[in-house]
Order: structure tokens, then sequence, then C-alpha cells
């Protein structure tokens, strides 16, 4: 684990939002630079005190991506703990209205190196623990459009 993200989130309990934006069977993905290991995973990040959960994922998607979104519906929630980390992740599916992708930046660590459209197959074929845990729940796109409920990661 990167030592920044160690200190900057962990031991304490993080409420984050990730969106699922689609491009026929391809999802939205960022690259977040880890040493030698990089990590891709969909757009998202934590909710600040006092923002709605639907501002925090149009602001995340705007400094990750360059894209404004509309949310289209709540699919998913998940909990991921591995200390010092421990987080609960509400996924949803959006839409993007406009902008221009780009590998935008995050305000907390500056750790954004691409973002990309990927295939579910492309991200399956990453390393180990190079993706976020839902694509070891979920092995293909109609899965992943169809998760509902809440999962442990």
């Amino acid at each position: 684990m990167h030592p920044e993200i160690a200190e900057q989130y962990g031991n304490r309990v993080r409420i984050r939002v990730c969106g699922l934006c689609w491009q026929q069977d391809l999802v939205l993905m960022v690259k977040h630079k880890m040493g030698n290991s990089p990590f891709w995973a969909p757009p998202g990040g934590g909710i600040e005190f006092g923002e709605t959960v639907e501002d925090a994922i149009k602001r995340e998607f705007l400094e990750e991506t360059g894209l404004s979104v509309q949310i289209l519906r709540f699919q998913f929630g998940c909990e991921f703990i591995n200390g010092p980390l421990h987080a609960i992740e509400l996924f949803y599916e959006v839409n993007a209205l406009s902008g221009t992708l780009v590998a935008g930046k995050d305000p907390e660590l500056q750790i954004i190196d691409e973002v990309q459209f990927l295939s579910i197959d492309e991200i399956l074929q990453l390393p180990p623990d190079s993706s976020h845990g839902i694509f070891r729940i979920s092995k293909n796109a109609v899965a992943l459009r169809q998760m509902t409920g809440f999962y442990r990661i």
C-alpha cells in the first residue's frame, strides 16, 4: 500500500461514492499511481462534510475525468476492510453529459495517471490486486450492470 494513502485515509471509516460510466460494454476506469503497482478503479472518492452523495459523484467525476455526469440510479454498496483502510462505497450508474475525457487531478494526493474506457476482460487481465475488488465478484459487463445489494470485497 502506498504510504501516503495509509496516512491520508487510514484508521478511520471513509464513505466513498463511485460511478459506473459505460460506453457500450466498456466501463470508465481511473489508473492511480501506486509505486510500481498501478491501481485501476471506477471514478470516485470521499464525500465531504455537508456534501450530498449526488454532488460528491459529480465533483469526483469532474476532478478525475473532466466529465460532467448525470446520475441514473443507485446500484450497489460494498465494504472494504484491509487495515489500516476501511471504506464503505456506494456505487451509482452514471451517464456522461459533457466535457472532454482527461486524466484529472486528485486534490489530496495527485496520483491519477490515466483515465480510459476498458472492457471487463481487459480489467480481469490486470495483475492481481491491480483493480477494484468489484471485478473479483463480477466477471463480465452484464454481471456488473446487474449487481445490486451489498458486498464485502
